[in-house]
């Protein structure tokens, strides 16, 4: 199982990896959304807002408003974020849940 510090590394590393290819990704998902990342084996969370291409303001908690929502265990999110796990395939076998509505779900979907 990862730690807590292992997850919130791996977050950064995708926040950071967002904003070296900010403009790229802006042009395949322009999203304004807060967003929550909830670590179901350790029982904590992480939040921030993707925009413009970006996650920023990333910060320990859960943010029970966030639109969109990705649930899943600490070494998968660290897989993910590494690249050792597929997200499309993570998510159609439950390893991670992601909640937003449909129309940010399919934003999102050009990430993928």
């Amino acid at each position: 199982m990862a730690s807590v510090d292992e997850c919130r590394q791996a977050l950064q590393e995708l926040a950071g990896r967002l904003d070296r290819n900010a403009e790229t990704v802006r042009e395949r998902v322009d999203l304004d959304r807060t967003l929550a990342c909830r670590i179901t084996d350790l029982d904590t969370a992480f939040h921030g807002r993707l925009t413009g291409g970006r996650l920023i303001d990333l910060t320990d908690g859960d943010d029970p408003k966030a639109k969109i929502v990705l649930s899943t265990s600490s070494d998968d999110l660290v897989a993910l974020v590494d690249g050792g796990l597929d997200i499309a395939r993570a998510v159609a076998s439950r390893r991670v849940s992601i909640k937003a509505n449909p129309f940010d779900l399919m934003k999102l979907r050009k990430l993928l």
